[in-house]
């Protein structure tokens, strides 16, 4: 009887093992189906560096992008990356009454020109929305104030409407400190459109957040505190400013916390998004939040050498509903990951070795008609300083 049951456990044994075992050699297999090329190497000084912000691609393949270190004078720059992956540096952010460290992606309109926020300075001193023309030219459009009138340090992106609006967030100040939701026009009018207020009623402290508008107006964005559990909230924003919290993370094993990035949603109207933490192993997760508030969360990482990381980017979505996305820790070196989710399940596409191909991808990927992905790492590279790379199928 001890040496059937013996025999039984060696069999279960090594049962397990061999399904580990092919589990690896199918996860490498698809990792390296793929196809990974560092298109330039940040060397800081004159170039940019640190790519701690994601990309934008314009009709030509040309991508764009801002760091919050290098530059002529220190405080960040504005890259280009032609088709022949040749890179150059349209603006350098001087300090002061320019801006300075952008940690934001990038935004294009229908004529080529640039825009986006930076951080800090600024003539008010609370950071700025820039932009910068086909020819190069940096204009500031406005500078923050900060107190309770205006917000301060803008940390996110922007999105452009069809009446050539900007939207955007600021981690602070407005009314009650917690950060707000603003709208710049054409003419350079700021609007807030809604001051955080913290507590469990409201979100507080977007950070590193970008927003995503719908057909009828409606903007719908994350926020890193604030909720119920304080472990920040998914919100919804009417174009006539009625605003209410869709969901709030509760945090543990059973929800993310710590949400930053921009939100995707699809035909059906579902919302997708990362959380930075949390989740069953405490490293982060991929949600989704239905149309009518069905909430689920969809991977926990677990940082790991097939899995990623502390996801801080959000996730891109192909035409087939695909999801897409980096990580700032986590796969083979601990270095970072790109990651695709879909209904089949969770595939590891590359784990950054920390060394020659970048480390701590944090910016948001970049997914082009052909299915190619880019985006950017922290350090590592050439110079240690960070790398902008492309993914192929």
């Amino acid at each position: 009887m001890t040496s059937r049951c013996f025999t039984r456990k060696l069999e279960n044994t090594l049962t397990t093992v061999i399904a580990t075992m092919v589990t690896a050699l199918v996860l490498v297999s698809l990792s390296q189906a793929q196809t990974f090329t560092v298109l330039h190497n940040f060397f800081g000084a004159s170039d940019a560096a640190g790519g701690y912000n994601g990309l934008v691609r314009d009709a030509a393949g040309n991508l764009y992008g801002t760091t919050p270190d290098g530059g002529t004078s220190g405080y960040g720059a504005v890259f280009k990356i032609d088709t022949n992956n040749n890179e150059s540096v349209l603006h350098s952010f001087a300090g002061g009454t320019d801006g300075c460290y952008p940690w934001a992606s990038l935004i294009l309109d229908a004529a080529g020109n640039i825009y986006g926020t930076t951080s800090n300075c600024g003539p008010l001193g609370s950071g700025t929305v820039f932009k910068v023309d086909t020819s190069g030219n940096e204009t500031v459009l406005h500078s923050f104030a900060g107190g309770t009138i205006d917000g301060a340090f803008p940390f996110g992106g922007l999105i452009l409407d069809a009446a050539g609006n900007l939207y955007g967030t600021t981690e602070l100040a407005g009314p009650s400190g917690y950060g707000v939701v603003f709208r710049l026009s054409p003419s350079g009018v700021e609007s807030v459109l809604h001051s955080f207020a913290g507590g469990p009623a409201d979100g507080s402290y977007p950070y590193l957040t970008g927003l995503l508008m719908d057909a009828k107006g409606n903007l719908y964005g994350v926020t890193q505190s604030g909720g119920a559990s304080g472990h920040g909230v998914v919100y919804r924003l009417s174009p006539h400013g009625r605003y209410k919290v869709l969901h709030t993370f509760v945090g543990g094993p059973s929800d993310g916390c710590n949400p930053e990035g921009t939100l995707v949603s699809d035909t059906a109207g579902n919302l997708y998004g990362t959380a930075l933490e949390c989740g069953s192993i405490g490293w982060g997760i991929v949600w989704r939040l239905g149309p009518k508030g069905g909430y689920r969360v969809l991977h926990n990482f677990t940082a790991g050498a097939t899995d990623g990381a502390n996801p801080n980017a959000g996730v891109v979505m192909d035409t087939k509903g695909n999801l897409y996305g980096d990580t700032g820790t986590g796969g083979a070196y601990n270095s970072g990951t790109v990651f695709e989710l879909n209904r089949q399940g969770f595939t590891l596409l590359h784990s950054f070795n920390g060394t020659t191909d970048g480390q701590f991808a944090e910016g948001a990927v970049v997914l082009d008609a052909l299915g190619n992905l880019y985006g950017t790492t922290v350090s590592g590279g050439s110079y240690t300083t960070g790398t902008v790379w492309e993914l192929t199928p």
